[in-house]
């Protein structure tokens, strides 16, 4: 409808006395602004107490008045402010348990029926802005121990990053997993029998890793000296050390697909005497306590994991697929040596909002006679009903060299407390 020039006028003459309204309001607030820096100079700096606020501001004229709110004592509120402050300076913590049960037939395995098998306390916080620290408690039937400890410090140039303390050696995907983030309840045959089992490759030591970024392809290389002291490396002296080098490249195929490749190195000492009781040598003949030495152990894993999630079903549907290679050179007593190959394929699938679906396929050498081979398979489910408890389900079915078989259905329940930052990508 055509509007007529009187109502036009009226409403210029509406918005011009909104507009005057509204300065007049911006002068009074800048002139309370005014009065209360002044209070605040006179007081040398220290703070204003909500009593001496509301002494200087005056309330707006013609302005409705709420009524006040109670106010606590002055000696009150002071008391108080230390206390929430101090909150600021504490880590995030976390608790995650992992609770396991298995039925079935292993004669290899000595794992209980139902057990509480690890508390894992984490506290993470930023130190400065250099600098963050992250620890990881493992409390289990064994004991408490401190499963990671390590500080990161974030700002060198050249984008370098260095760790330095207790962490898991960044040689290939599993190893750097904890037990909470693993896909399956287990842990694959290869890295039972080549990288150590649940401990692997962790000990105190120092990181050193270099970032390049282009808009094709990120890379990330990563040097590493540890403690001869893992389940993996051992030395007869405390000067004995063990290496690590790995090189990581990741590429996004498309939107919704990527790619993640890394190739890893191990090289260091190994303690027979300490690691088995017998060391065979290539004929099957037993060498009866060889002589204290320490005899090198060479690792080398290739992985490549490929991930697909669509973006408009991202919470519903997704892909993961991954693989690792590993090759074991064992030197034994007598100038011997033995070498023997590890590979795993898995695959995860996620079919539903909370459910996800997966299998893989196994097969090892020993670490200490290649010509052993352990062959396996299993298949599992999860379903997680909030964003703080896990239930998985996992059918196991193992075939070890000496013939023996084991067939297990394994159970787990993960729960977690608190904030828990987030583990290698």
């Amino acid at each position: 409808p055509a509007v007529s020039p009187r109502e036009v006028e009226q409403v210029r003459g509406e918005v011009e006395r909104l507009k005057a309204d509204f300065d007049a309001l911006r002068r009074q607030y800048d002139e309370r602004l005014s009065q209360l820096e002044q209070r605040l100079n006179q007081l040398g700096g220290g703070p204003v107490t909500l009593a001496a606020a509301e002494t200087v501001a005056q309330p707006v004229p013609d302005a409705p008045t709420a009524p006040a709110a109670p106010q606590a004592p002055a000696d009150q509120t002071a008391a108080a402010m230390p206390a929430s402050s101090s909150r600021v300076f504490n880590p995030d913590t976390s608790v995650i348990g992992n609770f396991i049960g298995a039925a079935g037939k292993n004669p290899y395995s000595t794992q209980p029926s139902l057990q509480l098998s690890e508390a894992e306390i984490s506290m993470q916080a930023v130190v400065d802005p250099y600098a963050r620290a992250d620890f990881y408690l493992s409390a289990g039937p064994d004991g408490l121990e401190i499963e990671e400890g390590f500080a990161t410090f974030t700002a060198l140039p050249k984008q370098f990053q260095l760790k330095v303390g207790k962490m898991r050696a960044q040689f290939g995907k599993v190893n750097t997993l904890h037990t909470h983030a693993m896909p399956t309840i287990d842990r694959p045959l290869v890295t039972d029998n080549l990288v150590g089992g649940e401990e692997g490759i962790s000990d105190g030591g120092v990181s050193v890793s270099k970032l390049i970024h282009n808009p094709v392809l990120f890379l990330e290389a990563t040097g590493e000296v540890f403690a001869a002291r893992s389940d993996v490396f051992q030395g007869t002296s405390l000067s004995k050390l063990n290496y690590i080098a790995r090189l990581r490249g990741y590429h996004d195929l498309s939107e919704d697909k990527n790619i993640d490749l890394g190739v890893s190195f191990a090289s260091g000492p190994t303690n027979l005497n300490e690691a088995y009781a017998t060391v065979f040598d290539v004929t099957g003949s037993p060498l009866q306590n060889p002589a204290l030495q320490d005899l090198n152990r060479t690792l080398v894993g290739i992985d490549a994991t490929f991930r697909y999630r669509p973006l408009r079903r991202a919470i519903y549907q997704r892909l993961n697929l991954r693989t690792e290679l590993i090759w074991n050179r064992q030197d034994l007593p007598d100038t011997l040596r033995t070498t023997g190959f590890g590979v795993y394929g898995l695959g995860e699938y996620q079919f539903a909002r909370r459910w996800y679906i997966g299998g893989r396929l196994d097969q090892s050498a020993r670490a200490i006679d290649g010509d052993l081979v352990d062959k396996g398979g299993s298949v599992f489910l999860t379903f997680w009903p909030t964003e703080f408890v896990q239930i998985r389900s996992q059918y196991r079915h193992i075939s070890f060299a000496e013939g023996e078989k084991a067939n297990q259905f394994l159970f787990q329940v993960n729960f977690a407390i608190g904030a828990h930052g987030a583990h290698v990508f």
